[in-house]
């Protein structure tokens, strides 16, 4: 009988593929880990534009946690697209009753086309509840902006931002450095007392659909298989540079990430 660490993503899903829920299970597979899902929204998208968001009643999505939880071992948790205070609540009260500690928090606010995925009056809530339940939580620099109401250019400003973002409850803070106009592709990671970089190649292309989503699975996974934040991060990391460098051309947008670059 072959043992494998169960992995589950909580987020919206995204019938062009690249980002969201499939996603999410392409990347957690690729890492080593069965992939699981309880979808909170469907989107229609592609890789031009998000054309219109459904969010599932919240009965449906507790039930999809439910069925998760009371059947795997769970071993590491990632959400995404929560859009709406309801949707948060229900998702961290399952959160609290099935005591999720490996809880990775990628705070999806914009699509790539510029779709607003969370309502503003979610924000609060998202601070709140959801990010003092978090091990890590993976704002990039847009979405570090929103939480904090600040400007971030430099890395001086994203260690500013980091300290801000720690003082929501969550335990660290990873902010994505692909739009750091300093230093891009530069993440830092905060841990409440020490602050780490992880230096990235700047990969020119378009083909980038999908790349948080990707890169806080991969984390979810490199956790599951019991690495920490640190080293998780590191493989995650270099997973996801892998993944842009070879990435799709379909499409007529903004193509996805391949997320299974390294089959023949």
């Amino acid at each position: 009988m072959v043992m494998i660490k169960q992995t589950l993503t909580i987020a919206g899903s995204d019938s062009g593929g690249g980002a969201g829920i499939q996603a999410d299970i392409k990347a957690m597979s690729a890492n080593g880990t069965y992939a699981m899902s309880a979808i909170t929204s469907i989107t229609a998208q592609n890789t031009t534009n998000v054309i219109e968001v459904f969010d599932l009643p919240e009965h449906i999505i507790a039930a999809q946690l439910d069925a998760v939880f009371t059947d795997f071992d769970v071993t590491a948790v990632k959400t995404g697209m929560l859009s709406s205070p309801q949707i948060i609540k229900v998702v961290c009260q399952k959160l609290r009753q099935y005591q999720v500690t490996n809880l990775i928090v990628d705070p999806v606010m914009v699509s790539k086309s510029g779709y607003t995925l969370l309502k503003p009056d979610a924000i609060d809530i998202l601070k709140t509840e959801l990010l003092p339940l978090a091990l890590l939580t993976t704002p990039n620099i847009h979405e570090a902006e929103q939480l904090t109401e600040m400007t971030i250019r430099t890395v001086a400003e994203a260690r500013h931002a980091a300290k801000l973002i720690h003082r929501f409850g969550c335990r660290q803070v990873l902010i994505k450095g692909g739009h750091l106009l300093e230093k891009p592709a530069m993440d830092l990671l905060y841990d409440g007392r020490f602050f780490r970089m992880y230096p990235g190649t700047w990969i020119d292309t378009s083909n980038t659909h999908g790349t948080g989503c990707t890169y806080a699975s991969a984390i979810t996974s490199q956790v599951a298989l019991g690495n920490t934040i640190p080293d998780a991060i590191d493989k995650a990391k270099a997973y996801i540079t892998s993944a842009i460098q070879h990435s799709l051309s379909i499409g007529h947008g903004h193509g996805p990430t391949n997320h299974f670059f390294f089959l023949k």
